[in-house]
């Protein structure tokens, strides 16, 4: 659907009925957004940069490589596959990076927690067990808080690991894929050793190999996904609590007219929860009161959001590309940020409104910002001075507008824990019923759907490849950016079994639950690799991932980490879909991303541009596993007689119930 602003057509790809509400008010007349500057660039993008083949690695270039052409080689002899590898591996490098130095601090407030400083506790204390078990830390007779720091210690050396034993998580792979990532040299060593050595080989002059070089890009990808998520993910649902399933609210419509409305956007939970904390204290209700409103409203926007969506039910009112209408509004008081997909934009953007943009992280300040250091050694007090700022801007509000009919209900907070709870019941928790559902075809597959919005496409794209992938009875596992878009169309509640094939819909109107599971943040697609692997070890579905009838996608990817996230997925042995990976332009290269690296890993990139296309794609890779594992042969109906079951050796009720004539 189009939308007109003064009097011109705007993009054709916002169907988001909040976004085309709020940019059709005449106080959002003067605010352009990256759908304008989408429109303002064209589709003019660069061949090279697009097709990978664009070299900037050293002061000889740029390089602009044309395979196959001896004259467009690089000025050092690069060709289109080495250049196409390297730009490819720094991206899954960048990526891994940002999961690493956001790990790094969970890891840092996990240690003060545990030794009782700062302002948060531990509060799984099952799961601090369980993994401490993995970490082999004794902890029969021993105190929580000795346990926790251990664990915390050992997990902060992981970063800085020198020697060549893999990391402590990568027992919790099958033992397949274990095997596999020793052959192959893979396993990933320390965190920060990986991508430092990934930056290293895609120098000017190292390597120089692209097989050689992808090896590096998928340790330094396991390192992200086995390694740096799966810790951030773990120590913090042990220090703030494992997520359990909670009804909550999405889109715009969550801000409120008659409260101080503040925005929570980035990565990092630790400053999110503290604000959680200090909005409810009560000096800080008493100033929004004394500034004339009637309390103090939280609201995520990103990852952010995500996090205090699934712990703490705390309305997240967009994703990523919604961060500036969150603004438009005019309704915020401040939007806080911390780091990563924070547009530079949102600054100009608030010129126009009384919002301040608060930037709390010394990694990521922005011009036009207010900046105020949230340091976690003293938490508590550096959320109440956010807060305070914020809360002093709302006798400055002028006109602002909420859409109103657009909030929808979700259900979030679905852990690997509750994965295991969900079907079998606190009492036989097990992965087992899911893995019989889809042994017996009730549920074909499971396809996972992660990543960010990105305003050069279509912003209902998660709706429709979901909406096909439900029809055709495939559980939806969502995270990130995508599990917002998913929940603002209305695909995050029981209520969505409507949408679902017959045999899906029974599977979830019997349980009472959604048939896609919010399941976190960008960070938290680890909980997915638990998942998948808790599947395999239940038996009945392969002997590793890559068996599974399950793949990924990530089909509006816009930021460095879903390329780093796809490829610990592809690494660990699940096939992805993207669209419009920038390799196109080297086609060994690309062939041995989209075909190559199957026999080596299990799995393999594919490329789809066009939503019911990645849809198609998943449905057949997934059939396709079936078929592999035999789950899709049809077994005959068959009506015992008396002898019959006599051979079968005990008779009874049993026996009647499991092989007469209901069984198909």
């Amino acid at each position: 659907m189009a939308i007109k602003r003064n009097g011109c057509e705007g993009c054709a790809d916002i169907t988001c009925v909040s976004t085309q509400q709020i940019l059709s008010q005449d106080i959002a007349k003067n605010v352009k957004t990256g759908y304008d500057r989408v429109k303002a660039r064209g589709m003019s993008a660069c061949l090279f940069g697009s097709g990978g083949t664009c070299c900037r690695n050293c002061n000889m270039g740029p390089c602009q490589i044309i395979d196959g052409v001896e004259d467009m080689l690089g000025i050092c002899g690069a060709n289109a596959d080495t250049v196409a590898a390297r730009n490819f591996a720094r991206t899954v490098a960048a990526g891994s990076a940002t999961h690493t130095d956001h790990a790094r601090e969970m890891v840092k407030g996990f240690i003060e927690a545990a030794k009782g400083e700062g302002l948060h506790q531990i509060k799984d204390v099952a799961k601090l067990k369980n993994l401490a078990e993995i970490f082999g830390i004794v902890t029969e007779g021993r105190e929580v808080k000795d346990i926790a720091i251990e664990l915390g210690e050992k997990a902060l050396a992981e970063f800085g690991k020198q020697d060549d034993a893999p990391l402590s998580m990568l027992k919790r792979a099958t033992p397949k894929r274990q095997a596999l990532w020793q052959k192959l040299g893979i396993a990933p060593r320390g965190i920060d050793r990986e991508v430092v050595e990934m930056m290293h080989r895609t120098h000017m002059g190292v390597d120089q190999e692209y097989e050689n070089i992808m090896l590096q890009a998928s340790r330094t990808a396991l390192s992200d996904g086995w390694g740096a998520s799966m810790l951030s993910t773990e120590l913090t649902d042990i220090m703030f609590g494992t997520p359990v399933p909670r009804r909550a609210i999405v889109d715009l419509g969550v801000l409120k007219t008659d409260q101080v409305n503040i925005t929570v956007h980035g990565h990092e939970p630790l400053l999110a929860e503290a604000l959680c904390i200090a909005a409810q204290d009560p000096e800080m209700l008493e100033l929004a009161k004394k500034q004339g409103a009637k309390g103090i409203n939280l609201a995520g926007v990103c990852c952010s959001g995500n996090e205090i969506l699934m712990r703490r039910g705390i309305p997240v009112a967009g994703g990523f590309v919604q961060q500036e209408m969150v603004i438009a509004t005019g309704a915020v008081e401040a939007m806080v940020v911390d780091v990563q997909c924070v547009m530079q934009s949102v600054a100009e953007v608030a010129k126009s409104f009384h919002t301040d943009i608060i930037t709390t992280n010394y990694r990521a300040k922005m011009t036009g910002g207010i900046h105020i250091q949230f340091e976690e050694h003293e938490a508590l007090d550096s959320a109440k001075k956010i807060l305070t700022h914020a809360i002093k801007n709302f006798k400055k509000r002028g006109k602002c507008f909420i859409p109103q009919e657009t909030k929808m209900d979700v259900v979030v907070g679905f852990s690997h824990e509750t994965i295991n709870t969900m079907l079998g019941g606190r009492f036989r928790a097990s992965y087992r019923p899911l893995n019989d559902n889809i042994i017996n075809g009730r549920i074909r597959g499971v396809a996972i759907i992660v990543g960010c919005d990105n305003f050069k496409l279509a912003d209902d794209t998660h709706e429709t490849i979901v909406r096909e992938l439900l029809k055709n009875n495939i559980l939806v596992l969502a995270t990130g950016c995508a599990a917002t878009s998913l929940g603002k169309a209305g695909l995050l509640n029981p209520e969505a079994a409507r949408f679902c094939g017959d045999s899906l819909k029974e599977v979830c109107e019997t349980v009472g639950m959604p048939p896609v599971l919010h399941m976190g943040s960008c960070v938290d697609n680890s909980r997915i690799l638990i998942a998948a692997t808790e599947m395999v070890r239940q038996g009945g579905l392969g002997d590793d991932i890559s068996d599974l009838p399950a793949i990924g996608t990530a089909p509006l990817w816009m930021s460095e980490k879903a390329v780093a996230i796809g490829q610990y997925f592809v690494a660990s042995g699940a096939q992805v879909v993207f669209q419009n990976l920038p390799v196109t332009g080297a086609k060994n290269f690309n062939k041995y991303l989209t075909e190559g690296l199957m026999g080596q890993v299990g799995a393999h990139w594919n490329i789809a541009s066009e939503p019911l296309e990645i849809a198609r794609i998943m449905i057949e890779k997934i059939e396709a596993k079936r078929d592999a594992l035999g789950i899709n042969k049809k077994k005959e109906r068959v009506l015992f007689d008396m002898d019959m079951r006599r051979d079968l050796g005990g008779g009874g009720l049993k026996d009647v119930g499991c092989h007469g004539p209901s069984a198909s």
